[in-house]
């Protein structure tokens, strides 16, 4: 069983930085692809970015080109979020989940077998 921690949340302001780490197994991690994913009050969870672990291909979101970047640590096996220039509408639960490499883009929800219980991001204005 996959099992997948976040940390690093809390309350920032406006154009602050948050570095948000994700903790998996190696076996998790091994033929994955780890998303980063955000859920604001009211609205559907909305692609961040991923990162395949197996050559560290990355795609992000549009809105947070240039700003967010997505690295990882074989060492300890983490994926880390680091955040930059953070604005208000940045504000959400953030998740890391895990899956295969499949056809399924990247960008889905359901391309994603295992997601961790999520941390709390405020940006203040």
């Amino acid at each position: 069983q996959a099992q997948l921690a976040e940390s690093g949340g809390g309350l920032v302001q406006a154009g602050g930085s948050l570095k948000l780490s994700c903790a998996a197994s190696a076996r998790t991690l091994r033929f994955a692809v780890v998303g980063w994913f955000r859920q604001a009050p009211g609205k559907e969870r909305e692609f961040v970015g991923a990162i395949r672990w197996v050559d560290g291909n990355i795609k992000y979101e549009d809105s947070v080109k240039g700003r967010f970047t997505i690295s990882r640590d074989g060492a300890t096996n983490t994926v880390y979020l680091q955040m930059n220039s953070l604005k208000p509408e940045d504000t959400a639960v953030y998740y890391c989940a895990s899956g295969l490499q499949s056809a399924i883009s990247p960008v889905s929800t359901r391309a994603y077998s295992y997601w961790g219980q999520g941390t709390q991001v405020t940006v203040s204005s």
